[in-house]
């Protein structure tokens, strides 16, 4: 029977065979400012991102809580941290968006549902199956990984704020300006990598781990096409301004 780390390097493989061909190919995911009809059947684009989330919302908590494993200190601010990051990404920020008519398309819904529920999975049954450390929170790793995260949950809030606030007009898209905006074009990105390095430096296991590589893999070809758009659209675009990751890329 296959296990449970092979079934994370096999999961790891996909997300960076998936990072290789995004960026060698330039694919773009057909939603937000890349929306498309082509992919089939649409739906409400709040909806979407609703649906995209809410796996991840329930089953990582869920088989935690449920599993058989002992809960200790550190498995427990693992769940809160992951409740309090799907919490906003899949009651408040969807219903936040300033596009009521915007829609994408259902297949990518239903890949993100897909995506979030492995991802669910693998860090739910480690500590609710797996997890039988019983570290204090007083380390190192603990409070180094809390403060990555916070740091990046401030960074990718802060930056969506903005962006949605560029849209309360309804004059549709602009260059945002101001903060990390200044070094990169999408910081509410970044921000969200950061957060999840900082998971799986707390953490220390493997689906932490293996989840931190996925949001890098998944979110750094969507910034480099933002980054892109963004060009092509703007003359004006600040020519200095990185994808993803400030001075470099």
């Amino acid at each position: 029977m296959i296990s449970f780390n092979t079934i994370n390097y096999i999961w790891i493989f996909v997300a960076i065979s998936t990072f290789i061909i995004l960026i060698s190919l330039n694919i773009k995911a057909p939603y937000g400012r890349h929306s498309s009809n082509k992919w089939g059947k649409m739906i409400s684009n709040k909806w979407g991102w609703f649906f995209m989330e809410l796996p991840a919302f329930l089953l990582m908590p869920v088989i935690s809580i449920t599993g058989p494993s002992e809960k200790n200190y550190i498995s427990i601010v693992l769940i809160f941290l992951w409740i309090l990051h799907y919490g906003n990404r899949t009651l408040i920020f969807p219903f936040k968006l300033k596009t009521n008519q915007k829609k994408m398309p259902l297949v990518i819904v239903l890949s993100a549902v897909f995506f979030n529920g492995i991802n669910g999975i693998l860090n739910g049954y480690y500590i609710g199956y797996l997890s039988n450390e019983n570290e204090s929170l007083l380390t190192i790793h603990v409070i180094l990984g809390l403060v990555i995260f916070f740091t990046g949950m401030y960074i990718n809030k802060s930056s969506d704020k903005k962006l949605i606030s560029l849209r309360e007009n309804n004059e549709g898209y602009q260059i945002p300006k101001g903060q990390l905006f200044n070094f990169i074009s999408c910081p509410n990105h970044f921000g969200e990598i950061i957060e999840w390095i900082g998971f799986a430096i707390i953490g220390l296991n493997l689906p932490a781990l293996t989840f931190a590589i996925w949001t890098f893999c998944n979110l750094a070809p969507r910034s480099n096409n933002h980054h892109k758009w963004y060009k092509e659209k703007f003359k004006e675009y600040p020519k200095k301004r990185k994808a993803l990751i400030p001075f470099l890329w």
